[in-house]
């Protein structure tokens, strides 16, 4: 790319950008783009002297995305019960704005869980991403686990994936699968990319085992792990590329069937 005015190279050398993204030392980076595993728009690049613009262009690596922006920032919160999902809440209740105000940019909730529900809830100011990851047409998967009454029978795992009717409307999980049973009680996983409110909560109501205590365990491909609750952490580069990389693979999928 030439300037006219200055008939000089517009954009940074690729190799700058990605090691200055923490990608690698730029010998490296040359490396990978004479190996071919490098895309910048979704064509692979071959030329050492390719320039690019980092707010535009969209580069990956070995098929994950590559966060160019670094005014961007991504954080895994494990949300305790008892705080509502909001920066705000008019009743009064506590609220989000404990775990985000130690971060410098001003962070959102990537969609919401219940007070009562406990687990993985992202925090971020990057708007795109988040639109992609909380809005039901996307499909992004969600993973559950729930302690539910009573003990819960394979027929009722079974009708769990095959679909059950609630007042608005069908719904099935993905999958489910039986964890545990002790103490009259079930320990159930529920892997579902329905974006309803409580839908984890209304789906066991209705199968006949109330949930006691629910925590969500991934989102996407991000799992909890051992991040204790109440805490927060700043995802890893690894983990940046995937999120990033399922958003803009998903802005190209067509909706699921049933989702508008």
């Amino acid at each position: 790319m030439i300037d006219n005015e200055n008939n000089e190279p517009e954009g940074v050398r690729l190799q700058k950008v990605l090691a200055h993204a923490g990608v690698a030392s730029r010998r490296v980076v040359e490396d990978m783009i004479v190996q071919g595993r490098i895309r910048v728009n979704g064509e692979t690049v071959h030329e050492l002297g390719r320039r690019i613009d980092p707010e535009v262009d969209l580069v990956d690596v070995d098929g994950t995305a590559v966060q160019l922006d670094v005014s961007k920032r991504y954080v895994m919160l494990n949300k305790p019960t008892g705080i509502v999902s909001t920066m705000k809440d008019e009743q009064g209740r506590p609220d989000l704005r404990e775990f985000t105000d130690e971060y410098e940019e001003r962070l959102y909730n990537v969609g919401r869980l219940d007070a009562e529900t406990s687990g993985l809830l992202i925090l971020t100011n990057d708007g795109e991403l988040a639109h992609v990851l909380a809005h039901p047409k996307f499909g992004v998967t969600k993973v559950y686990i729930a302690r539910v009454d009573g003990k819960v029978a394979p027929q009722t795992i079974a009708k769990l994936t095959k679909g059950i009717e609630l007042e608005d409307g069908p719904i099935k999980a993905d999958k489910a699968r039986l964890l545990d049973t002790s103490g009259g009680t079930s320990l159930v996983e529920l892997t579902l990319h329905s974006g309803k409110n409580r839908i984890v909560r209304r789906m066991m109501a209705s199968v006949g085992h109330p949930v006691r205590d629910l925590v969500r365990r991934q989102f996407g491909p991000l799992h909890l792990g051992t991040l204790p609750v109440g805490r927060s952490r700043e995802l890893t580069k690894v983990e940046r590329g995937e999120l990033l990389t399922l958003s803009r693979a998903t802005q190209d999928e067509t909706p699921r069937e049933g989702e508008k």
